[in-house]
């Protein structure tokens, strides 16, 4: 399965979400494979520490030449492709291979503004073709049961046509930044953190057909 991580907006957390689902798909024996289609190497940045301090299992990285080459990205369990608009056309290739889009959305009005825009885009981008699942989860929600804006953000993005919304969440929480400042997934640094608890429960959602 082809699955792009995808947004039309920085700081949605994309290359941190792709890079844990690749080490978690690693460990789970999957042959997998990491695409870092955004120019800012966010993703093969924190590929390369991890190469360096020797952790195991390795993530496979590819540059996004491969995105034209359908035959070689079959080849592999998953395919896990990190984009950006910096790029776009590397964006459109990757929709028009993805078998499903995920998009992370922090909770902000124009976070949800530019998840719009970004299912426009897509739509553009595949026309009469087949059309990949589109997914969508609240990324680096609130933690203080007081603020709302998580849910309101969750609510805004239910009612968006076209997008599977996911219920599980990730929150804001400074073990994601650590852990992947130092090329570990978060479930690594700490198993029992909420930090990885909350990712196991989206992981669970995102690979059902792994865990089965």
């Amino acid at each position: 399965m082809i699955t792009v991580i995808g947004s039309l907006k920085g700081g949605a957390g994309k290359s941190t979400i792709t890079f844990n689902l690749a080490v978690w798909l690693a460990y789970a024996q999957q042959n997998v494979l990491a695409i870092d289609a955004d120019p800012q190497a966010t993703l093969t940045d924190v590929v390369e520490v991890r190469e360096e301090e020797g952790f195991e299992p390795a993530v496979k990285l590819a540059h996004k030449e491969l995105l034209y080459d359908r035959k070689a990205l079959n080849s592999y369990d998953e395919v896990l492709v990190d984009v950006g608009t910096a790029d776009l056309e590397s964006m459109k290739q990757a929709i028009r291979v993805a078998d499903r889009i995920v998009v992370p959305v922090p909770p902000s009005q124009a976070d949800i503004w530019s998840t719009q825009r970004f299912l426009r885009l897509i739509n553009a981008v595949i026309g009469e073709g087949r059309r990949p699942e589109v997914m969508a989860f609240i990324n680096r929600g609130d933690t203080h049961r007081a603020i709302r804006e998580t849910d309101e953000a969750a609510a805004a993005l239910i009612s968006l046509p076209g997008i599977k919304f996911i219920k599980t969440r990730l929150a804001q929480r400074t073990a994601f930044r650590r852990s992947f400042s130092e090329g570990l997934a978060v479930f690594e640094m700490d198993p029992r953190s909420k930090g990885a608890k909350e990712w196991n429960a989206l992981a669970a959602v995102l690979y059902a057909h792994v865990l089965g």
